[in-house]
């Protein structure tokens, strides 16, 4: 090759593109641990998560790699799955369940975790506080304010005129020990201020979901709040066909069970939730700490009823709550 050639060459920056090429390819791709119970029933909250992060920049298989790990049902696997996660060396693990993150936090001092649907992370130990974390957790809490759980309460007694009795659905550990006796605790000082008679029943599973409403039925419940949980949520087609079977109205803690055929919803909606956790991976990522990065509680709680289910039930839903309801399902 000619000397002016060359020169040529490299004035141009052509013999310079290899060089940009193996820069390209020696950039660090991003690691995220995802360790979540049951993925298949829920695809709609993980693809929310993808969103977030395709918003920020990130594209799976691009410049970010997801490892899953899904214990699919059983709580007990997810210690041994976290510590995987940890072996993996990935850059952040999202822990979206409190019994998610409290596994992740067991297994690891040093990779930052995010959770999106603890309902109380202090009461759980996953946090010093909501505004400064410390150590390696931080993420979004869908509260545990006893106004919400009285609110839940409230809305039943409206849609079901003279209601006495009220049964309670909870699986232990769901939320957490301390949550679930916190949110049990508010949910009977509601109960006792609306003068009506507060029934607890307890599923660990979906075997006893039979059993549970068998004794929601002998002791003459007329109507069932359901308590949050990953188990629930991913159940909720079963509960919610068992409640039209036993004529239960229900409300529980969010859209999708309305969705399903549930009666009413008051809470937070989950999938932004899961959309917003990629604001702090991204963050994180970029070299903040989590302790550093408040906990966000949610300012916005939205009310659904779903009308057909009510004309099943033989129930007119007063014009007041359906003004005040942020959907209505015809």
């Amino acid at each position: 090759m000619e000397r002016r050639t060359f020169m040529a060459l490299v004035s141009g920056g052509l013999l310079a593109v290899p060089l940009v090429g193996e820069a390209q390819q020696t950039a660090k791709i991003a690691r995220i641990g995802f360790l979540a119970l049951n993925l298949a029933p829920n695809p709609h909250l993980r693809e929310a998560f993808l969103q977030g992060l395709r918003d920020l920049g990130y594209v799976e298989g691009r410049n970010v790699v997801i490892e899953y790990r899904d214990p699919e049902g059983k709580p007990e696997r997810l210690p041994g799955l976290a510590a995987e996660l940890v072996a993996l060396k990935v850059d952040v693990i999202v822990a979206p369940s409190t019994p998610a993150a409290l596994a992740a936090k067991q297994a690891t001092r040093t990779v930052p975790i995010v959770f999106l649907t603890v309902t109380d992370p202090v009461t759980d130990g996953l946090v010093t506080s909501l505004a400064r974390p410390r150590g390696n957790v931080t993420g979004l809490s869908t509260s545990a304010a006893p106004e919400i759980i009285g609110k839940r309460l409230e809305l039943l007694t409206q849609a079901v005129p003279g209601l006495s009795g009220v049964a309670v659905l909870l699986q232990p550990g769901g939320q957490g020990e301390r949550t679930n006796k916190d949110l049990l605790k508010a949910a009977e000082v509601a109960a006792r201020a609306l003068g009506v008679r507060l029934q607890v029943v307890e599923a660990r599973g979906p075997a006893d979901f039979d059993r549970a409403f068998s004794d929601m039925t002998r002791a003459r419940a007329r109507a069932l709040v359901v308590f949050g949980g990953p188990m629930f949520l991913n159940e909720r087609r079963p509960l919610v066909d068992l409640a039209a079977k036993n004529r239960l109205p229900v409300v529980y803690s969010q859209r999708e069970f309305v969705d399903a055929g549930g009666l009413l919803a008051y809470g937070v909606n989950i999938a932004d939730l899961f959309r917003r956790a990629a604001t702090y991976v991204d963050k994180i990522l970029k070299g903040a700490k989590p302790g550093d990065l408040p906990v966000e509680q949610p300012t916005k709680f939205e009310l659904l009823i779903n009308l057909k289910t009510a004309r099943a039930l033989g129930l007119t839903i007063p014009p007041s709550l359906l003004l005040r309801a942020d959907e209505v399902i015809q």
